[in-house]
């Protein structure tokens, strides 16, 4: 899974704010081209198409500085907008509306190749952007996968994106910080609104967000996870700095986070919960049905609807469980599937003595697979990833993996987070498919590479498409033979079994959200079908919950890259190179799957 910043590039679309990410305002800098530019030579076109994308980029970051701070932009890191508000909202719907115009009135006639696809992707995201307003994600600002006080912790601890190396560094840290108490009070007002309309959390997620606000709500400042720059602080800081920041931070932390957080926690727990819905889907809400469509349209990049979705998952889960029927003959096993599966939850021989051992295990990968990356692969970031553990105020709600992509400036790394929260649960046959998932040749390679694309326009190099990006995480696994590992059974068993967990999410996503399927049923239905333990599929029953459609970006952009892998291997036979390939999918960026389709089978025509 690739954890996205707190305010996202370029779908400007008011749903995502329900996940505590914020559209951006309108900027009254800039004029509007005149209908003749329309008829402008495509060259001219171009041109002047990539000078607004340069434009609107800028004020991205500056209407955005949280974007801004996770992509390496320290400009604005002092900054903090309160982007719950109406006017807020208001002003995002206005500079959608006028970046589009702007774009769409140069329009696409004569363009072709990168500038078509630029065209193409700005303008069907500005539509989409509009066309989501219609569905009030802004009422329900807070779930277990996400909130103002995570992203608080996410920023605020000293070893996330915001930078604390220099004392302008600490001061701009006090500016924004500073601000959480008032976008505390404007979630709390959006939840009340929700509470009025009815579009309400369900209970299921809110009980858990309770005690994730305990988790990081401490006596004293000094106590906190907010008090990680102070315990860090720099040695070559004047004493005079030292002393000025220790103080500031502890009145910002106890006269303002503390009880900022102390108070939405108190609401969630004296007012909302009482106010949640029993029901988990999506289509129980008001318009639901509608909304959660958008959202798979969204997400998936195509037209399938939510049913067609259902039966891709119950096909998908029936050929990849004869697939692991292979896996029990050649490891001897007797007995039924779902014996197997207990097996394999529960046999000592997978499980970590220590954190520290899981954590040498995921090390050990990197330089075995790094031996043979060049065999498939042409392409490389210069960035690098280093892997950590998932913080422990959110590893209880955590996907097993997570990967944060590096500063653009290169003075960030890319991140690979890998939870050990409730150890027995986390399996050594897990390990070797999630590293390739997250880290290599997954999430790192597309992402580092997709930034590392200066002839891009810095809305797709820093945005894309969640069934590309997670199609792409989930078909790097399936090359881990060629890559050396999966060599052990239990290991390739680990890739199939999380293969198969991606299938049962298009039966669960769609089968909650429009099915009328309940929380206990997923679970259920996850335990019967797979490996997973209970832990994980409680967790990921929920992140379902909270993320209506998202889960279906795995395997619906997986299985579009294997279907065009087949393709090109077909038509091209012993002409086929992996290398070539994998090229032709990356160097691009992230794309809507019909744009790589097409992408694709231009090049295949190119080889003759």
């Amino acid at each position: 899974m690739s954890l996205r910043p707190l305010i996202l590039p370029l779908a400007v679309s008011l749903a995502l704010a329900s996940a505590g990410c914020a559209t951006l305002p309108a900027s009254e800098s800039g004029t509007m081209p005149s209908a003749s530019s329309s008829t402008a030579p495509a060259t001219d076109k171009a041109a002047q198409l990539d000078k607004l994308y340069a434009e609107y980029w800028e004020e991205v970051l500056k209407m955005n500085p949280v974007q801004a701070t996770f992509q390496g932009d320290n400009r604005y890191n002092d900054q903090m907008p309160n982007f719950y508000t109406k006017a807020f909202r208001d002003e995002a719907r206005a500079f959608t509306q006028r970046w589009l115009s702007r774009v769409e009135a140069i329009g696409p006639d004569g363009l072709q190749g990168q500038d078509l696809v630029s065209y193409e992707i700005f303008v069907n995201e500005a539509k989409d952007g509009l066309a989501g307003e219609r569905f009030p994600g802004w009422m329900m600002p807070v779930n277990q996968m996400g909130s103002i006080v995570t992203y608080a912790a996410m920023l605020g601890s000293g070893t996330g994106a915001q930078p604390f190396k220099t004392v302008k560094d600490y001061d701009n840290w006090l500016a924004r910080g500073g601000q959480f108490p008032v976008l505390v009070d404007s979630a709390i007002d959006n939840m009340r609104e929700g509470m009025r309309a009815g579009v309400v959390q369900p209970r299921a997620l809110m009980v858990k967000v309770v005690p994730q606000i305990d988790a990081l709500l401490k006596p004293k400042a000094e106590d906190t996870l907010f008090w990680g720059p102070i315990q860090s602080m720099p040695a070559d800081f004047s004493a005079a700095d030292k002393a000025r920041l220790t103080d500031a931070y502890r009145t910002m932390i106890n006269g303002g986070m503390l009880p900022s957080f102390k108070k939405l926690r108190d609401f969630i727990n004296n007012e909302y919960l009482p106010a949640t819905r029993q029901s988990v889907g999506m289509d129980k809400l008001p318009d639901g049905a509608d909304w959660y469509a958008f959202n798979v349209r969204q997400t998936t990049t195509t037209n399938l609807t939510p049913a067609e979705i259902h039966q891709i998952g119950l096909d998908e889960v029936a050929r990849i469980h004869g697939d692991i029927r292979q896996v029990m003959k050649d490891v001897g096993f007797k007995g039924s599937l779902q014996e197997f599966f207990t097996f394999m939850r529960t046999d000592k021989r997978f499980e970590y003595a220590s954190e520290e051992e899981l954590l040498k295990h995921y090390r050990g990968l990197e330089a075995k697979i790094d031996q043979r990356v060049r065999e498939q692969f042409s392409l490389l970031p210069k960035a690098g990833f280093e892997i950590r553990p998932v913080e422990a105020y959110r590893a209880k709600s955590a996907a097993g993996g997570s990967y944060q992509g590096p500063s653009e400036d290169g003075t960030r790394p890319g991140i690979f987070y890998v939870n050990t929260y409730d150890l027995p649960t986390r399996k050594r046959w897990d390990a070797e498919d999630l590293y390739l998932h997250e880290a290599v040749p997954g999430h790192h390679f597309q992402i580092a590479l997709q930034q590392e694309l200066k002839g891009l326009p810095a809305f797709r190099r820093f945005g894309g498409q969640t069934a590309y990006i997670e199609g792409w995480g989930l078909y790097a696994e399936s090359l881990g033979k060629a890559l050396g590992v999966y060599t052990d059974p239990y290991d390739y068993f680990g890739y199939k079994q999380n293969e198969l967990w991606r299938a049962i999410r298009l039966v669960t996503d769609t089968g909650l959200h429009s099915k009328n399927w309940t929380r206990e049923q997923v679970i259920k239905y996850m335990l019967d079908n797979s490996a997973e333990s209970e832990t994980q599929a409680t967790a990921e029953a929920e992140r379902y919950i909270a993320w209506p459609g998202q889960a279906l970006a795995y395997k619906i952009g997986e299985l579009k890259m294997q279907e065009l892998k087949k393709r090109a291997q077909a038509k091209l036979g012993e002409r086929f190179d992996p290398r070539e390939f994998h090229a032709e999918v990356l160097k691009d960026g992230s794309l809507p799957l019909d744009v790589l389709e097409a992408k694709i089978d231009r090049w295949i025509a190119s080889k003759g």
